[in-house]
Formats: C-alpha cells, sequence, structure tokens
C-alpha cells in the first residue's frame, strides 16, 4: 500500500489500538494485536529498529549473567527473565530461521577451579530451558578448545566451557516484524512522529501524527494508545502527564566489528570478568567479528556516539584472550542504549530486564523495560492487558506460530538454489541468511541489471537498495546501510564509499531530483561518521 494511503486510512478510521514505537517491542505488539483481529496502527518517528533495536549484541539468549545474579542472590525475577527468554529463544530461531541461527560459545578457563564453577552454572542454563533447549555444555580440554578458537591466548589455558545460544540480524528481524503485522492487517508506519496526544473528558481517545517526508499532520483515532518507545518511553508519559515520575534508568551497549579472522564462523567467545565486572563477547557476526559489552550507565539521548575511551575499553578487555589488537583495526563501532526499569537502589548492571506494564489515569498504556529475546512476551502480556482492561474483542493468540515474513516458505537448502542460477557462494548465502523465502524477489531485481556488489569485500548487492525501497519501506540511503542491510554497521568506509550509489539507486526508485540525490549520499555519510 502507498504512504498517502497509509496516512489516508490513519486520518479516517478509528484503532482498536494504536502503537507508537517502531523497535522489537512496538512491532511485536503490532504483530500481537493485528494477529488477533485487532485493529492496528504502529507508528515510528524515524525508521524501524533506528534506536535501540538494532544495536543489540545480536545474541537471541537467556543471559547468563542474569542467572548468576539470581543464583546468588536468590532473585526470583531474574530467575524468570531468564526462563521466559530460554522459551522466546527457541521461538525466534524457529519463526525466523533465515535471520537467526544457534551459536556456540566458548568460555575460556584459565584457572582449574574455574571450570565446575561455569560448567554447573550452564548446566543449570540448559536445564531452564527445558524442551527449548539447545545442544547441552559440554567441557572442552585446552587442546580441542583452540581447534574450536584458535585465536584465543593458549597461554595458561586450561579447557572452555561449550554452550549454545541464538544468534540474530536484529535490524533485518525488526523490519521483518513490522512488515509481519502489515501482512495481518496493521498499518504500519515509518517516520510518522506522534507530536500530541489526543483526550475527551480526561481519557486519551488518539493522537496527532506529523508525516516526517510530507510534514503533513493527522489525527488518529484510537481506542488504546500504546507507549512502547523504550528508552524514551519517559518522554511519551510527561507528554500524558507533564509531572510523571521517571519509570527508567538507562544503559549504553558498545560495540566494535573487527575482521573475520579474530573469531571462526560458528563459535563465539564468552569473556565472563572484565575489570569492572562486566561480561565481554566476542562473535563471528555477518562476515565481521562483533565485540561488545552492555551495562554502562548512560544519558538518554537519540543516537548515542561510541566515545574513543570505550573503543579502548572494549580492545583493552580482549587483549589477555585475542592478544593486542590495534585501534586502526576497527572497522566500525555503534553505542545503543537498553531500557532499565528504575530502582533508584540499584545500579545498572544489576537491573534485570523485566518489563513492566502501567496504565496512567487518562488510559496510556506504557510497555517498558525487558530485552529483544522477550520481546513476544512482552507483547502478549501486553496485548492480553489491553483485552481485559478495555473490553476489546480479540481471538487468541497466533505469534508462537506466525513466521516472519522471509520465513514463511522457508527452505533450507536457498542458497544451493541460488548458486545454482549462477551467483557466487557468498552472495547466495548473503541473500538466502537475510531474505529468506524473499531472495528471489531480490534475485530477480538484480536481473533487471543490479548485480553488482555495493562494496567489494561484501557480499551485499545493489538490487538489495531497489528492494528495500519498494517492498521494505525504506526511505533514505542510511535506512538501506544500516538497517536493510547491515554494511554501515560491519564496515564504515565501505559505507561511506556506497553511499553515493545507494543514493542514485533509491533516486531512481522514489523519484529524486539530482539535487536530492547528493542532498541524502551527503546526509547519509554524516550520520555515518556520526553515530549511524
Amino acid at each position: 500500500m502507498e504512504r498517502a494511503q497509509l496516512l489516508e486510512r490513519l486520518a479516517s478510521e478509528t484503532f482498536d489500538l494504536l502503537v507508537i514505537g517502531g523497535g522489537a517491542t512496538g512491532a511485536g505488539v503490532a504483530l500481537e494485536a493485528a494477529s488477533r483481529g485487532l485493529k492496528t496502527a504502529l507508528l515510528e518517528r524515524y525508521d524501524f529498529s533506528e534506536g535501540t533495536s538494532s544495536r543489540s549484541t545480536k545474541l537471541i539468549h537467556g543471559g547468563v549473567r542474569y542467572l548468576e545474579i539470581a543464583v546468588k542472590t536468590f532473585d526470583r525475577v531474574q530467575l524468570n527473565l531468564v526462563r521466559d527468554a530460554l522459551h522466546e529463544r527457541a521461538i525466534m530461531l524457529r519463526n525466523a530461521p533465515h535471520l537467526s541461527r544457534p551459536l556456540w560459545l566458548l568460555t575460556p578457563l584459565y584457572k582449574f577451579w574455574e571450570a565446575p564453577y561455569y560448567y554447573t552454572g550452564l548446566k543449570i542454563y540448559d536445564l531452564l530451558a527445558g524442551k527449548a533447549r539447545l545442544q547441552p555444555a559440554q567441557y572442552i580440554d585446552a587442546k580441542g578448545t583452540l581447534e574450536r578458537f584458535p585465536s584465543i591466548n593458549p597461554g595458561g589455558l586450561k579447557g572452555s566451557v561449550a554452550y549454545q545460544d541464538g544468534q540474530f540480524d536484529d535490524a533485518r528481524f525488526n523490519v521483518e516484524l513490522a512488515l509481519t503485522a502489515a501482512q495481518q492487517g496493521a498499518v504500519v508506519l515509518n517516520y510518522a512522529e506522534v507530536k500530541e496526544l489526543l483526550k475527551q473528558n480526561g481519557q486519551l481517545r488518539g493522537v496527532v501524527v506529523r508525516d516526517g517526508l510530507s510534514e503533513k499532520e493527522v489525527e488518529v483515532a484510537a481506542r488504546v494508545v500504546v507507549n512502547a518507545t523504550g528508552p524514551f518511553s519517559d518522554t511519551i508519559r510527561r507528554m500524558d502527564d507533564p509531572d510523571a515520575p521517571p519509570l527508567l534508568k538507562a544503559s549504553s551497549g558498545i560495540h566494535i566489528v573487527l575482521d573475520k579472522k579474530y573469531s571462526p564462523l560458528d563459535t563465539g567467545l564468552l569473556i565472563p570478568k572484565t575489570e569492572d565486572g562486566r561480561v565481554v563477547f566476542v562473535l563471528p557476526w555477518l562476515g565481521g567479528t562483533l565485540v561488545g559489552t552492555t551495562d554502562d550507565p548512560a544519558p538518554i539521548v537519540d543516537h548515542p556516539r561510541v566515545t574513543e575511551e570505550e573503543i579502548g575499553y572494549v580492545l583493552r578487555q580482549v587483549k589477555p584472550y585475542l592478544g593486542e589488537i590495534p585501534r586502526e583495526a576497527v572497522r566500525a563501532s555503534w553505542s545503543g542504549l537498553r531500557p532499565l526499569v528504575s530502582r533508584p537502589e540499584a545500579d545498572t548492571a544489576r537491573l534485570a530486564r523485566d518489563h513492566l506494564i502501567q496504565k496512567s489515569p487518562s488510559g496510556l498504556l506504557t510497555l517498558t523495560g525487558g530485552k529483544w529475546t522477550t520481546y513476544r512476551k512482552m507483547a502478549l502480556d501486553l496485548v492480553n492487558y489491553a483485552v481485559r482492561q478495555f473490553e476489546l474483542k480479540a481471538g487468541p493468540s497466533r505469534t508462537e506460530q506466525i513466521p516472519l515474513l522471509g520465513g514463511q516458505g522457508f527452505e533450507a537448502d536457498g542458497a544451493k538454489k541460488l548458486e545454482q542460477m549462477g551467483w557466487s557462494s557468498d552472495i547466495a548465502q548473503h541473500l538466502h541468511r537475510s531474505y529468506g523465502a524473499r531472495a528471489t524477489v531480490v534475485a530477480q531485481i538484480a536481473a533487471e541489471g543490479y548485480r553488482t556488489r555495493l562494496a567489494v569485500e561484501w557480499p551485499i548487492i545493489e538490487a538489495e537498495v531497489i528492494y528495500a525501497a519498494r517492498h521494505e519501506m525504506a526511505y533514505s540511503p542510511l535506512d538501506v546501510l544500516a538497517r536493510r542491510t547491515r554494511l554501515a554497521f560491519l564496515d564504515t568506509l565501505a559505507a561511506l564509499a556506497a553511499a553515493p550509489r545507494v543514493s542514485e539507486l533509491m533516486g531512481r526508485e522514489l523519484g529524486w531530483s539530482t539535487d536530492r540525490v547528493a542532498l541524502e549520499a551527503e546526509k547519509a555519510r554524516a550520520q555515518i561518521l556520526s553515530a549511524i
């Protein structure tokens, strides 16, 4: 449906549920509601997944650190969070087989006493997963550890404990969540900012939304308004009530990307202890090596930047395990905010990712906290709550069984079929893992003359730009470079070089003038250099 038609629907219809925020949480709520027969709208002021949801550690996991805290402190909240997340991990892996996969993670051991400690903890992790568990945790000796992860420091290595979690492409998962909600009947719109909450007799009755592309403002009527804006939840709450006390603290997740040589293709590394007690992951991801950590207190701002000090911190934590890595080896970096339900006595490293639903006197429902892996559970709880509180007529939940767009009709041997069509193995694998059953649509566009790579070292092709503009609601070069493909998150220099061509291709598809094409390219380059 064309954007003008979507705006017309927003202006002319009354929705059961209007969701503010197009990250994982908001898109998850939209899919849950629409698939249960509720008339649903989803509004995002920027692009889907532009904030927190594209800046995760790319793991679908229960959280071994949360389990450790739960066991040490007898914290039932943390324990339940881990159990719920492990259940949801299995659903995410099943519903998006193209965007997710199980991944082995090694915890290196340099002291003999560490083996029973970590092995026992990870066996508890397996037990909590129940029927949703992946491959069981196992002890690996030093020789086997070096075979599995050749770049690890062998000096004093006693072995490792290996366990499995899930890994995914977070931004593409988020985009497909929103598109699947649209497929289920929701009106879904990015670059649509809520400017005002509309009330009648003190009760919410809708919003005023401004279209960021046309500058047009429309009033949207809704029985229920949901605030699912992650770290910015308090901003919407204060739009409803200027005196609303804060619900959140925020922590930042800092990540860097290195060359693929620093990690094997199928195994990651969990570094359980750092100089300040945080956890660091070293993970293979989309042809690079992702290194990062979380839980550093942070102010709530748009597009947080990574500082040189933070990059230095990450490199310093991995030095004992991977050796000295020069600053120039960092190909890309980013920072993302995590919304944590505030507890005044706790620091951000000890705040659980449990979620909270709050109903204001005017009827605004705020859903906040949580983590990527539990987005569907959060959405389910919110929609069930809304149905009870506002007497909405909804069918039973179906989201456990609804594959995302590219997972519908997914074939495990899809990459091989693309190779048989003449694609190189790396491009075939990339298209298969990024688009799933929709990869053939991208291949058809490529046949129109768009087979060229956007960057020599990466398997991302020009046809993906056209596909994103036609089918994935991409409206700017950065939408493509950062979130429909992940080039800006993998290789800053390659993304900078590709920006003019991406802008040119989008301009042809969207009818931009020559001046607009140049302007969009420069804007994308500036954003990549600042904070993606």
